[in-house]
């Protein structure tokens, strides 16, 4: 076994298969890579277990190695969950394991983006808070409790559509148990596990892992969400985990409806914690409040386990009690049902008293649970599901932080009730005006919005694109020399035929920096494309476009790597962003490996081809490529490519096992346009 951590770095070679592009992120058991899988061509995430300490004892180096084996075990038990990134496998290189992972494109976590846009809405921190207690759910019923729930190990990123924040995805399961296995425990026993701040008290106490610890976590990370701060963060790490084990979270106040909630999963008695079966119907509650008739007594942003309130907001006129669970007989947790109280504070291991009182004349309300049922509207607002910009100093509707769209509107004061008398029509000029004084109010806005806001073309000015690049555009380039070039003016095609495309946007290299994209860039896009472009013989090459300096932040500094022909067009898309069932528009098109299926032939009288899997019935397979050094006549040209095929095949060109005579050439009418004589050749399935 090696003694010391592994040398890491971007175009490091895994297990001679994956390819280290960058680093996405770090944590305290090591390193996280976005990786190009060289074998099945595509990006995957790996987890690369450091030792902390060279010198380490063996024997907790065999605890470290053996962490990532349970975590790649556990993680694989909820493999297809929605809500759980997926581990697809567990090796060792020079004596040290990683983790190879799914890789969530555009991910982020939560202890990142918060501090971007500000803390979220309570119906945001909701759907995010269901979607992890769900994962949460799926692991305990497998005996897998987490450990570890936090900020940092909840990730938000796009769905396939490409809306923001859709996905919402539970990852790191290094520190996860499973209690009742035979398991053997490799965590020192002078070492908390989990991160003080997030650590329920019995935990901090020595206590064993159990489904109400994470509950207790996702209470201080819901906490986090819509305040962004945790509940118990302090100076060390010594004084949250004495927060957590004495002292009260600090009172929410931006928490809206979910304020009771997470003082409920708060509780330091874990037999008297919320459960999770009421934690969901209370997130799910927030998120898409029940309708009811506007006539009827109504909770306003309270949970469904407040209970009812009489028109006045409080019952029969008093002041709410706190909200303090009670305990069956049974020892059970109970229901989190609210009971009356004498106003003498909290009880025991109680959350804070959350009474919100009457307020004021004039006084204003906005996190209060409690408000007149009679002014709900009759149909709810929907609630969106995405994520807004950045929460603003003012709260503002769908975003900030009250409770969400549905919120009962406060009384109409009585200056405000309307008199009974219609009211007359608005002269016509004065609504023209308002119109044209409206449209000009836009107008400026806009402006000055654009002017405020002014963003640099993402690649340049001479590469002209006005967007970023995405995994498959087809691109129409300008030449220099006859080549395209990272610097050449582009355009896309969105139909990837249609215009003729000179080259296809095949993966991704993200740059920690410009100079990192300019440094690495080139290198890693001819490392990330040379497979495919090995099998498409000396036709094509990478051509890595680097994002400009003002530009670098709307790509995400992403270097986009392409694939553009050298001779010339390359007609059509490449790679695996070819679909079986595809009709070839030139051969230029075609790789090593690919299997055909004569179709006919077009209105030129040239045999079309179609792209169908190997394992489909097929009539030809392609074996290699050859070009002429001339040009020969039509009607000749099928027998010399024949023979040309035929004689590389016994030259040994394509290979010594090639086991069939090459027997047949395509001619890429194309590139012989262009003077590039260049031939496909395939043998007869």
């Amino acid at each position: 076994m090696a003694t010391g951590s592994s040398q890491s770095g971007v175009g490091r070679i895994i297990a001679g298969r994956y390819l280290l592009l960058d680093r996405i992120g770090s944590g305290g058991m090591g390193h996280v890579w976005r990786a190009h899988d060289q074998r099945l061509d595509c990006d995957v995430a790996l987890k690369e277990i450091r030792f902390r300490n060279p010198s380490e004892a063996p024997e907790e180096q065999e605890a470290q190695i053996a962490r990532a084996r349970a975590e790649a075990r556990h993680a694989a038990v909820l493999r297809g969950h929605p809500h759980v990134v997926t581990v697809h496998d567990v090796l060792e290189d020079e004596g040290l394991p990683w983790i190879v992972m799914e890789y969530v494109a555009g991910a982020e976590d939560l202890r990142h983006v918060l501090p971007r846009r500000g803390p979220l809405a309570p119906y945001e921190a909701a759907r995010i808070g269901l979607a992890v207690l769900d994962a949460l759910t799926a692991g305990h019923e497998h005996g897998i409790m987490h450990r570890d729930v936090k900020p940092a190990n909840i990730l938000l990123a796009p769905d396939r559509t490409g809306t923001p924040a859709s996905r919402i995805l539970l990852t790191d399961y290094g520190i996860s148990v499973q209690p009742d296995s035979l398991e053997t425990r490799w965590t020192r026993t002078s070492v908390l596990v989990g991160t003080p701040g997030y650590l329920a008290p019995e935990r901090a106490t020595g206590g064993p892992p159990t489904a109400a610890a994470d509950l207790f976590s996702l209470g201080c990370t819901l906490y986090f969400i819509v305040e962004g701060v945790g509940p118990f963060d302090r100076d060390t790490d010594l004084a949250a985990l004495t927060a957590v084990v004495l002292e009260d979270p600090r009172t929410p106040v931006r928490a809206g409806a979910l304020r009771p909630l997470i003082e409920a999963l708060l509780v330091k008695d874990p037999a008297r914690r919320l459960s999770a079966e009421d934690t969901a119907a209370a997130l799910a509650r927030i998120i898409t409040p029940e309708l009811r008739p506007p006539t009827q007594a109504d909770t306003g942003s309270q949970p469904p386990w407040a209970g009812f309130v009489t028109s006045d907001g409080n019952p029969d006129g008093a002041a709410p009690a706190p909200y303090t669970p009670t305990a069956l007989d049974s020892g059970r947790p109970a229901p989190y049902t609210p009971t009356a109280l004498d106003p003498g504070g909290p009880a025991p291991y109680s959350p804070t008293a959350y009474s919100p009182g009457a307020q004021d004349v004039g006084s204003a309300a906005p996190y209060s649970p409690t408000a007149l049922g009679s002014n709900r509207p009759s149909v709810e607002t929907p609630v969106p599901t995405g994520f807004g910009p950045p929460t603003p100093s003012t709260p503002q509707p769908g975003h900030g932080f009250g409770p969400p769209p549905g919120y009962p509107t406060p009384p109409v004061a009585p200056w405000q009730q309307p008199s009974g008398r219609r009211r007359g029509r608005r002269p016509r000029l004065l609504i023209a005006l308002s119109s044209v004084v409206l449209g000009l109010g836009l107008a400026g806005g806009v402006y000055g919005y654009a002017t405020a806001h002014k963003v640099g073309l993402p690649y340049g000015s001479q590469v002209g694109l006005a967007k970023p690049l995405k995994p498959g555009d087809c691109v129409v380039a300008s030449r220099t020399g006859g080549r395209v070039t990272p610097l050449s003016y582009m355009e896309v095609d969105p139909s990837c035929d249609q215009r003729v495309p000179d080259g296809q946007v095949m993966n991704f290299y993200k740059a920690s920096s410009l100079e990192n994209a300019r440094t690495f860039g080139p290198g890693l896009c001819r490392k990330m494309t040379h497979s495919t472009a090995e099998k498409m013989g000396s036709n094509v090459e990478s051509v890595a476009v680097i994002p400009s300096a003002a530009g670098f932040e709307a790509t995400g500094g992403k270097v986009a790597c392409l694939l553009a022909g050298i001779h010339g067009p390359v007609y059509g898309p490449l790679g695996s962003f070819r679909p079986y069932a595809m009709i070839f528009h030139d051969p230029a098109q075609m790789q090593k490996g690919d299997c055909l299926r004569a179709t006919g032939k077009d209105a030129k009288n040239i045999k079309e081809y179609k792209l169908v899997a190997c394992d489909k019935e097929h009539s030809d397979q392609v074996v290699g490529f050859t070009q002429l050094d001339h040009s020969v006549p039509m009607a000749e040209a099928n027998t010399v490519m024949n023979d040309e095929c035929h004689q590389a095949s016994l030259d040994g060109k394509f290979g010594a096992t090639t086991d069939h005579t090459a027997n047949h050439g395509v001619q890429s009418q194309g590139l012989w346009g262009k003077g590039f004589y260049w031939v496909v050749c395939t043998y007869a399935s």
